[in-house]
């Protein structure tokens, strides 16, 4: 009775171990181009990516820890608690437009972002980082400055980058909000589309990042 007993208390414990490694997390930490600010939260591109997920019977669980008007120093400040609470997998960095608009220093944001990849890796999580773009009425040059950060940055970390993850929505009016900054419902399929050419590979096999361990 006893070696039953056994038995049955090491296969509940086998099964318990395989669900917990089956469902992995993929969190999303950014602003509120990630929030869904201005439309349901369901119609957001974060939840159309639950959904592709959830549907192609695909273990992986999303945690969207995006707050409108956030910046990458408090994304930065905020991620150490949402990687030990969550333990993702994969971390999805969308932060930085609100450094644009507030005229932060792209040196700044860099260094931010550089930390919160990091933070990410020592995780043990495989990064994608997003990339955007500012509205030509802050100035070219301050623009193209501020958006050669996540080039560079991903070459010189060698993580994922969707290097304009609005690209196919910001210069199509019909997609965007009445404020011209925040994409409406009809852009989040398409947004989701751009993240996940990028994102797709790293769900074939959680684990190590080849990128840093290359």
């Amino acid at each position: 009775m006893r070696t039953a007993l056994s038995i049955v208390l090491l296969v509940c414990i086998a099964l318990s171990s395989a669900n917990a490694r089956e469902t992995s997390r993929i969190l999303v930490i950014g602003d509120s181009l990630s929030a869904a600010y201005g439309i349901d939260k369901q119609r957001g591109w974060v939840a159309l990516l639950q959904q592709r997920l959830a549907e192609a019977a695909n273990a992986w669980q999303v945690v969207n820890a995006s707050i409108t008007g956030d910046t990458t120093r408090g994304g930065l400040t905020r991620l150490p608690a949402a990687l030990e609470r969550e333990n993702p997998a994969v971390l999805i960095i969308e932060l930085g437009g609100n450094d644009g608009l507030r005229g932060f220093a792209p040196r700044q944001t860099r260094e931010n972002l550089a930390r919160m990849i990091d933070l990410g890796r020592a995780a043990g999580a495989r990064v994608l980082l997003l990339g955007i773009r500012l509205p030509e009425n802050y100035g070219r040059d301050y623009g193209e400055k501020f958006h050669r950060v996540y080039l560079e940055l991903a070459a010189e970390k060698r993580v994922a980058l969707v290097p304009f993850f609005l690209e196919g929505v910001a210069e199509t009016r019909a997609m965007m909000q009445a404020d011209g900054i925040h994409p409406d419902v009809a852009a989040q399929p398409r947004i989701l589309d751009n993240v996940w050419r990028e994102l797709e590979p790293l769900l074939q096999s959680p684990g190590v990042d080849r990128r840093a361990a290359g």
